[in-house]
């Protein structure tokens, strides 16, 4: 017997709702890319006229589905009648042409001696040239690390925070592959304020990246998490240090001082860096903290005495051309991990241990040694002391712990965000004549595991290594390579 019309359209419909169940399940196996793909299909066959949504509970997760309507001939997506089209969003990044011709393309790396080359005799005509550098190699940068983004997981890119970071993603591709060559001093002043406030916007991309893969480490094997993370934060170190030196390059031109001390940094690097200037610096912003402030649940009450004296030996008049930015960051990192645990080890001690600091120089590396009486790495939810550089919970079960997780919400939400410097650490302070710091001057971030692995990340950007020996029940030496003759290219992966 022939079913009646309405009997047809709710057997149909039925049949969609079971149909839409099971591709919402199969999504959390694939990538965006081949949910998306596939889903097309089935959308054809079942003639479906409906928009996708998402079921997760993260409402920037759901800019990144693909309408069916998106794919098709529409007054959104078709040209208008002067023939330009309207700008693109991330709604339609799957079939972007713009962002597949730049993300076929390889990026122009880059090493620390041509940096130096190219901005020492800086003049109004090299400033327009690095000014279209920049402009031309960012949005490759980026248009692979969207790629990166899209291949991952659907249950992975929907997550609180990863949305997030791809949305900045694309408005910053977006805006960077639509803007005009630079040809005058006045159109690159113009450039560098557009590239600050994009360097502002993104202050929030690691505290996002971290907690939104922290949440999607039950979802991917821990060396895809950790190849993913490592290629986000080494790409990012290498805008911003495109970006910043630009900037400082354009100060420079525009300010017109040409004294010998002003000639020793080129744009962000310093040609005669002194690490022991460095180690000492790094020294004193730490020991002006309260002598509480490592104290938690976990560790108790602590020694009231003085933080732990930093004792400097080896090749102490050592220079090299690097970014001192870099070099400061993972020396406070690690002075920061040896002034806690040797702390914690000793909680009655009434003058603690001295840290101590070797710094050796080669013919081709400068290498640091820092040498504490921590205790070393002895700790319940990590196996090998390189498992404090992962971000997967497999390797190490404090990425999803609570305390954790809701400092990464806290800072990824925060106007301070989190730019992975010491800069933003020590507040807004003058130092003395003696370069002394107040005790409230320094701000360090929340305990979210960040700088270990971001000090790796710097060491090895430029070809450099750092490697941890644990000593267990005594200490940790910490061991850091730097090259020193900056010919090593920057280590984007692409």
């Amino acid at each position: 017997m022939a079913r009646s019309s309405s009997e047809a359209h709710r057997g149909s419909s039925d049949s969609r709702v079971h149909d839409s169940a099971h591709s919402f399940r199969l999504s959390h196996s694939l990538s965006l890319f081949q949910w998306i793909s596939w889903d097309m299909t089935w959308q054809c066959a079942s003639s479906a006229p409906t928009m996708f949504t998402s079921r997760t509970s993260s409402t920037a997760g759901r800019h990144l589905l693909v309408r069916r309507a998106s794919l098709l001939p529409s007054p959104h997506n078709s040209p208008s009648r002067n023939g330009s089209r309207r700008i693109s969003n991330a709604v339609h990044f799957y079939q972007n042409k713009q962002l597949e011709a730049y993300a076929s393309k390889p990026a122009t790396r880059l090493t620390l001696r041509q940096l130096v080359y190219f901005g020492k005799y800086m003049n109004e005509e090299r400033l327009i040239k690095s000014a279209n550098y920049v402009r031309t190699e960012l949005p490759v940068r980026i248009a692979h690390r969207l790629r990166d983004m899209q291949a991952l997981p659907y249950v992975v890119v929907t997550q609180e925070g990863v949305a997030k970071v791809y949305e900045l993603y694309w408005n910053a591709f977006d805006k960077f592959r639509r803007y005009p060559e630079i040809t005058t001093l006045e159109e690159n002043d113009t450039f560098c304020e557009f590239v600050r406030g994009l360097l502002n916007e993104h202050k929030s991309v690691i505290p996002n990246l971290s907690l939104g893969l922290s949440l999607s480490s039950p979802y991917l094997l821990p060396d895809r998490l950790d190849t993913f993370m490592r290629r986000m934060l080494v790409s990012r170190i290498s805008r911003r240090v495109l970006a910043e030196h630009h900037i400082a390059l354009t100060s420079f031109v525009k300010s017109r001082d040409h004294s010998a001390e002003a000639q020793e940094n080129v744009g962000i690097i310093s040609t005669g860096l002194k690490v022991q200037d460095s180690i000492e610096k790094c020294t004193r912003y730490l020991r002006k903290r309260p002598r509480d402030v490592e104290e938690d649940a976990l560790s108790g009450p602590l020694s009231d005495a003085d933080w732990s004296e930093v004792i400097v030996d080896g090749h102490k008049e050592t220079r090299f051309a690097y970014i001192r930015e870099h070099l400061e960051y993972i020396i406070f990192e690690l002075l920061k991990n040896s002034f806690r645990a040797t702390r914690a080890k000793h909680p009655t001690a009434s003058v603690l241990p001295p840290i101590h600091v070797t710094v050796v120089a080669s013919d081709n590396d400068v290498y640091l040694r820092i040498s504490d009486q921590g205790g070393g790495l002895v700790l319940p939810e990590i196996k090998s002391p390189s498992d404090l550089f992962s971000f997967s919970h497999v390797r190490n079960a404090a990425r999803l712990a609570d305390a954790r997780l809701g400092a990464l919400r806290t800072l990824s939400s925060s106007q301070r965000g989190m730019t992975a410097t010491v800069s933003e650490q020590i507040g807004k302070w003058q130092p003395d004549s003696e370069g002394d710091v107040p005790a409230d001057g320094v701000n360090l971030h929340p305990r979210i595991g960040i700088g270990l692995p971001m000090s790796n990340i710097y060491a090895t950007y430029f070809g450099g290594s750092l490697e941890l020996v644990s000593l267990d029940g005594y200490g940790t030496d910490v061991y850091v390579r730097l090259p020193k003759l900056g010919k090593n290219l920057e280590g984007i992966e692409l």
